[in-house]
């Protein structure tokens, strides 16, 4: 395998090998055909997302080289000199490309100062630069600079689309991940494509094998045990509140953190609504989970009706959102489990 990181080996170098972001993508493709760049963007949204990677193909896309292609880092550099210097570098003329694009990334990171400097550029920039402004906290970017800014939103990569792009990756890379294993990654990316590539990354290097599986891709990640989700999955099925305690507890005695824990069974009994509601998609939800645990959930399916489905799925989510107490963090779990185990908690 190389050197090189995976997420700089696999970053996408043009708009085509851009995956999950078609909204974007296909505005400012259409913006370069139709030779209608804006001088200004904004580009937010989570990390990991492919806000750097499109700002460096949108340089590209309209002929900028990299000797006129500027970087920054508003998190290091985000004092009013650095901005200024900025401003004064701006109105030099292109080395040898047509624009020169000034990528600021973590653009929420600047100064007040440094913004009302910024802003000042953004209002009369020269006919030849063009700003890419990046940020994944867009609430700390002044009003001021979103007007003068075309704002794309970069949403979370979708689980099926990270799971498709692990699965090549590690097909390149000489490894081979079962279906459980792909499942996993794509879930603890949380929509993060440099999160997914980062976690292969590691696991390829310390499972030290080429076939990886859901069990060491449990380990490595911390998850919870198959047997403990699925024992817990079974005493909400059962409306067993002694048997679920139990398993909670012993959650708690092996380390496992409980939002961790919450987020599994979210998921499982997530799938047993969706098998319910869209029986069509089972071949496209059966890709996310091991042989065996799939067809474990799957036989809860008529056990509950959607609407109960529903409400228990509901009581799972305030528990999950639930702030927990420092020496108690499993209450929240423990009376979202009481209350659904109760013979009036989930209403049909």
């Amino acid at each position: 395998m190389s050197e090189v990181v995976l997420y700089r080996k696999y970053r996408p170098h043009n708009f085509e090998e851009v995956l999950g972001q078609d909204h974007v993508v296909t505005v400012l493709k259409n913006a370069v055909k139709l030779n209608r760049v804006s001088h200004a963007y904004l580009f937010s949204g989570p990390a990991g997302t492919g806000k750097t990677s499109v700002a460096r193909i949108l340089a590209r896309s309209v002929g900028c080289e990299d000797m006129d292609l500027s970087e920054i880092d508003a998190a290091s550099s985000r004092g009013i000199d650095e901005i200024r210097a900025l401003r004064d570098a701006v109105r030099l003329v292109p080395f040898q490309s047509p624009y020169k694009v000034y990528v600021v990334d973590e653009v929420h990171m600047l100064t007040k100062e440094a913004f009302n400097a910024l802003l000042k550029t953004l209002e009369e920039p020269p006919k030849h630069a063009i700003f890419i402004l990046a940020t994944t906290e867009l609430n700390k970017v002044p009003e001021t600079i979103i007007s003068r800014c075309q704002h794309f939103v970069f949403r979370k990569v979708p689980e099926s689309i990270i799971r498709s792009s692990i699965l090549e990756i590690a097909k390149k890379e000489g490894f081979k991940l079962d279906d459980e294993a792909a499942g996993l990654i794509a879930l603890f990316a949380d929509g993060s494509f440099r999160d997914s590539q980062s976690m292969l990354d590691q696991i390829f290097s310390l499972v030290g094998e080429k076939v990886i599986t859901g069990v060491k891709v449990r380990e490595f990640l911390a998850a919870p045990a198959k047997n403990l989700v699925d024992n817990l999955i079974s005493s909400i099925f059962e409306k067993n509140i002694e048997k679920g305690l139990a398993i909670i507890d012993e959650a708690v005695k092996q380390g496992i953190e409980i939002k961790l824990f919450l987020k599994f069974i979210l998921r499982n009994v997530r799938l047993v609504l969706m098998l319910q509601m869209a029986p069509d998609m089972e071949k496209e939800l059966e890709t996310f989970f091991s042989k065996d645990e799939f067809q474990f959930l799957k036989k809860h399916v008529n056990v509950f009706s959607n609407k109960e489905l529903g409400n228990i799925l509901s009581v799972l989510l305030d528990a999950y959102d639930t702030r927990t107490i420092g020496y108690l963090p499993q209450l929240p779990l423990e009376l979202a489990l009481m209350k659904i185990t109760s013979e009036n908690g989930v209403k049909k």
